[in-house]
């Protein structure tokens, strides 16, 4: 499911190999020449939970200065005393093709990574004090590829992810827990909430899980996940998810990954509908007008900051459960190709996914407010 999907910042990577016009005819084969690491794979020590009680294996912690996922843009802060706690799982910010997994100390990688929280996992810290774990990520390259070397890159760094979890639920305290990643970090969460979480106790703690920018089968893999899709905005203890397309979109790259691929039981997930949540009304296959959008994150040029802008960006979501945003306004170079807008997924809707995040916490809280007092009434 992995091959060819995960185009992160492709368009930089397409002008520092060959320029766009190259990519066109010869993209995807230029990219596998110039991103699969051509290195044997190195096979690791598991990280145990307890080295996440360093705090340096965080990216952000709610203890640890100079927080990323504490940004907000002008007009906005983060919440004084957040009730819930939030796992978060950055997308691949690993480009290098020298190995197959990122050090965790790898400057430049986690430099990256800090981005990715400041536009991404910001939109949770108005409700949520965030957590996000460093891991060995596969690099870039491991999604361009069949080789049993890229399936051995992404068991690694999930099982820092598994470890980094169980340090999260010992450090995070009894409360309420949303879940969230993007790209590589929502395949990670896939089967986190597969083997973690589903049946467990655990699963009643959660809120929401934001499974963004990778697909999710309704009927192959949602079963296994032990939470339904979201269905109405107020839903909480469920999964959303959404991957966005200007139109018109070619998500060629994207449905011939998906219609090849298999769960891990076998099941086949070709033709099978896949969650699309529309995050400008945080309810499944629906419309929404661009006067629908509390902001648009749009990013400075050296990507460190942004403001934000409401009613830019519409969203609807197609029969092949695709977000698709129309004509939106310019965002920068990172648009990939087919009018994917992948890198933008959290930051097109960054204010709608912030008041989601808060409207499922208040239903979460009412629900256990409930299933309480229904248990306090007398026999």
């Amino acid at each position: 499911m992995a091959r060819k999907f995960l185009y992160v910042v492709v368009a930089l990577i397409v002008l520092a190999i060959a320029g766009a016009f190259a990519y066109r005819f010869w993209g995807a084969e230029m990219l596998r020449m110039a991103m699969v690491p051509s290195a044997r794979f190195e096979a690791q020590p598991a990280e145990p939970a307890a080295s996440y009680r360093d705090a340096r294996l965080w990216l952000a912690r709610p203890d640890k200065p100079g927080n990323p996922a504490r940004w907000t843009p002008a007009g906005y802060t983060p919440g004084a005393n957040p009730e819930a706690a939030v796992f978060f799982i950055h997308p691949t910010s690993f480009l290098d093709r020298s190995r197959w997994n990122a050090p965790l100390d790898n400057a430049e990688a986690n430099a990256r990574a800090e981005l990715f929280l400041r536009g991404q996992a910001s939109a949770f810290n108005a409700v949520g004090a965030v957590w996000a774990p460093r891991y060995r990520q596969a690099t870039f390259g491991a999604f361009l590829t069949t080789q049993a070397n890229a399936t051995k890159a992404l068991d690694l760094a999930y099982g820092d992810v598994a470890a980094a979890f169980d340090a999260f639920l010992a450090q995070a305290g009894d409360r309420p827990i949303i879940l969230a990643g993007h790209s590589q970090g929502s395949l990670h969460l896939i089967r986190l909430l597969r083997e973690k979480i589903a049946g467990t106790p655990v699963a009643r703690r959660i809120v929401a899980a934001y499974v963004v920018g990778w697909p999710v089968s309704r009927t192959a893999d949602l079963p296994k996940l032990g939470l339904p899709e979201c269905r109405t905005a107020d839903q909480a203890g469920c999964i959303l998810s959404w991957q966005s397309f200007a139109e018109p979109a070619d998500p060629s790259l994207v449905l011939d990954t998906y219609n090849a691929s298999r769960t891990v039981d076998g099941i086949a997930r070709r033709g099978t509908p896949m969650i699309c949540t529309n995050p400008l009304t945080g309810m499944p296959d629906a419309i929404a007008p661009a006067d629908a959008n509390l902001g648009t994150l749009f990013p400075s040029s050296d990507l460190t900051t942004a403001t934000i802008e409401p009613k830019r960006v519409a969203a609807r979501c197609d029969s092949r459960g695709l977000l698709l945003i129309g004509n939106p306004p310019a965002l920068g170079g990172y648009v990939l190709p087919g009018n994917n807008y992948h890198v933008y997924d959290y930051s097109l809707f960054w204010a709608n996914v912030r008041v989601d995040a808060a409207r499922r916490l208040a239903g979460f809280v009412r629900d256990r407010a409930a299933a309480a007092g229904h248990h306090r009434q007398p026999v």
